[in-house]
């Protein structure tokens, strides 16, 4: 997947409740629902349902580290 397929992926999402997967570090997995309500350059941002905003670059999307579901 190239990058600015996963940029449209991110635009075509903005605004929708959905489920995501971030896999972080030593094999800890966060799941979580929430809405893309930011997109910038180089990140996008994400209010999940606790009305935590959360940032994460293309490239985690790009290598796997993020899902949307």
């Amino acid at each position: 997947m190239m990058i600015d397929k996963v940029k449209n992926l991110v635009l075509d999402n903005l605004e929708v409740e959905r489920k995501f997967v971030f896999h972080g570090s030593r094999n800890m997995l966060d799941e979580f629902t929430g809405k893309i309500i930011g997109i910038y350059p180089a990140v996008f941002t994400i209010l999940d349902s606790n009305g935590t905003v959360k940032s994460f670059s293309y490239s985690d999307l790009l290598i796997g580290n993020l899902e949307i579901l």
